[in-house]
């Protein structure tokens, strides 16, 4: 007969394998966008990265609670080709402004 502390070690083990499998998985954020003229454009973030027009742009870095975003980052981040306001939704690129909603 198995003593009661090797079945809860056991437990104990297999919870935190558990939850260890758990945190390996990618997490996302899918945002819908669009322009004053009202185009429409999806984008993805997903952890450094931002999906974009069909293109991949890099996490440059962030002042505050701006965020930016260029497809090779410069060494001033404020001169990256994305702006990106997540708590706001407001999103500039190209001299265009987007407002965007996280799905």
């Amino acid at each position: 007969m198995r003593s009661t502390s090797s079945c809860y070690g056991f437990i104990a083990l297999a919870c935190s394998s558990i939850l260890m499998v758990g945190c390996e998985r990618d997490s996302y954020t899918s945002w819908s966008c669009k322009s004053p003229e009202g185009i429409k454009t999806a984008m993805v973030l997903k952890k450094a990265q931002m999906l974009l027009q069909e293109k991949n742009f890099s996490y440059c870095g962030s002042l505050g609670e701006k965020s930016y975003f260029d497809e090779s980052c410069p060494t001033d981040i404020q001169n990256s080709s994305i702006l990106f306001v997540p708590v706001s939704g407001a999103l500039q690129m190209n001299h265009q402004e987007y407002r965007c909603d996280a799905l």
